[in-house]
């Protein structure tokens, strides 16, 4: 784990780096309700054949916070990521708001994108305003960790494996309030549907198919705009997919990888 300077302050990441290394890096993005720790099932997996990077938004773990920091501002930080890491292209794997940064990420720097990968994420959301409200309205009377408690069993599946209901509780307890406020803002308002149909980076779309925040319709219209992109779903995971179901979804991240290297 370290803290890598960037234009937009420190940013927290957790990095594997193998001394031989032929494959392009893998940056992944986390969800509005965690941080890079999501991602530790995917860092175990691949982290011994390329170099991979788990990075926190401006405000979110270990990442020093910006005022105001916008979708746009977040996909910033993170090509600023990657250059401090002198990271010239990479794959970008993206949940929730990490897809919804991914894409914004592909629009500002098409060509640093070797491919993506978008997990339980979308192009616009049909509920996106009344999710953002609501949302914003629990946090601020109930506190963040009132909020998860009361929201974790929504974001997972019917049959998580043991303990991640309690890590998924204390990881989204610990997030600033302020920090929160700004990533919703930037998952749920935003609307990429022109962005996403610009994309002409190899796409893998995954869902969980018991994801009720993002379900499987929504990842079937993204799949609709970007161009030859591939879709694929999880059985008995819910919105956070790679954590649930982490064997299925490296399976997957596995295949793309092998396609588009």
């Amino acid at each position: 784990m370290g803290e890598v300077v960037t234009t937009l302050g420190i940013i927290g990441v957790t990095q594997a780096r193998p001394r031989h290394a032929d494959e392009l890096p893998i940056l992944f993005l986390h969800g509005v309700g965690s941080d890079k720790s999501v991602w530790q099932p995917q860092i175990e997996e691949f982290g011994h054949r390329q170099h991979v990077i788990a990075a926190d938004y401006p405000g979110y773990g270990e990442s020093d916070f910006r005022p105001d920091a916008t979708r746009d501002d977040y996909a910033a930080a993170m090509l600023a990521l990657l250059d401090t890491l002198e990271i010239e292209r990479a794959h970008i794997c993206g949940l929730s708001l990490g897809g919804v940064i991914a894409i914004a990420m592909a629009a500002k720097a098409p060509d640093r994108i070797a491919s993506l990968i978008l997990a339980d994420t979308f192009a616009v959301h049909p509920d996106g305003q009344a999710i953002h409200d609501r949302s914003i309205t629990a946090a601020q009377e109930m506190g963040m960790a009132a909020l998860a408690e009361a929201r974790v069993d929504a974001l997972l599946g019917k049959e998580p494996p043991p303990g991640l209901r309690d890590k998924v509780i204390l990881t989204m307890a610990q997030i600033p309030l302020a920090a929160y406020r700004l990533g919703a803002r930037a998952v749920w308002l935003a609307d990429q549907r022109e962005r996403a149909a610009a994309i002409f980076a190899p796409t893998l779309i995954v869902c969980g198919k018991e994801d009720a925040i993002t379900p499987p319709a929504l990842s079937d219209e993204l799949a609709g705009l970007i161009p030859h992109a591939r879709s694929a779903f999880i059985s008995g995971a819910g919105h956070l997919a790679n954590a649930e179901r982490p064997a299925a979804f490296n399976r997957l991240l596995h295949e793309h990888l092998e396609t588009v290297d």
